[in-house]
């Protein structure tokens, strides 16, 4: 089942949402489309196709997830279900799923999209972090090599790391990371930043504030409460840049 496109849920608490939009347009440099039920595409420089979503969500602080756009929804949902994926909601024309671990995800149809938005200022929002408890952590790998055909599944840079890289073209990849501890599944956004230095600096002046710092990584909470990262990768690939 090839996947055609991929989308990025910025997913916040619903009463939070004018400041998430706020915020994750002047970060990805777009504008907000019609709202159609509890969405909000981010419709990126003309010439080019979205691959950022946002969402309101009833309970809890939100996260993040994918939409995989095919051309038979029903199909992959099929597919997933056989890898162990379960469906959370059905719906006419698409399907919210659930990995073993518990991360949704979506099956969607492709309406064509296959530009990638520019590189922003030095930084593109480019993939989902999946922080998985340790006892879930191999399925959970297993679970999304197997499910994603013609993707490449290799571990990271680091032992705790799995990324889950799509065929080039694609806008959104994915990265499995293992928590240190038993505590429940999350999600969050990663952006690839030519320099997390310049890059936190416009964000704080957008209003978001800054969590944590690793060696390659800077941990950052939006105004509408969400955690994501600036990661030291290249944002045209979305690889870990030459090292010297």
């Amino acid at each position: 089942m090839t996947i055609h496109w991929t989308h990025a849920f910025i997913d916040r608490p619903a009463g939070h949402l004018p400041a998430a939009e706020e915020f994750w347009t002047a970060v990805t440099d777009t504008r907000l489309s019609a709202r159609r039920g509890e969405f909000v595409t981010l419709l990126p420089a003309e010439g080019t196709d979205p691959c950022v979503k946002v969402q309101g969500v009833d309970e809890g602080p939100g996260g993040a997830h994918l939409d995989f756009a095919v051309d038979d929804v029903e199909e992959f949902t099929a597919s997933a279900v056989r890898a162990g994926a379960e469906v959370a909601a059905g719906h006419e024309g698409w399907a919210v799923l659930r990995s073993p671990a518990g991360q949704l995800f979506c099956a969607v149809p492709w309406h064509g999209e296959s530009v990638r938005p520019p590189v922003v200022r030095g930084s593109r929002l480019d993939q989902v972090c999946v922080d998985v408890p340790p006892a879930s952590f191999d399925a959970e790998v297993a679970f999304w090599t197997g499910l994603l055909d013609g993707w490449k599944s290799v571990p990271g840079a680091r032992p705790e790391f799995h990324v889950v890289r799509p065929p080039a073209g694609l806008p959104v990849r994915m990265l499995l990371q293992r928590l240190d501890a038993q505590q429940p599944l999350s999600a969050h956004l990663d952006l690839a930043c030519a320099d997390i230095v310049a890059t936190r600096a416009e964000h704080e002046r957008l209003g978001a504030t800054s969590v944590a710092a690793g060696a390659h990584w800077t941990v950052m909470r939006d105004p509408a409460g969400g955690t994501y990262c600036l990661t030291g990768r290249d944002p045209q690939t979305g690889g870990l840049p030459s090292r010297p």
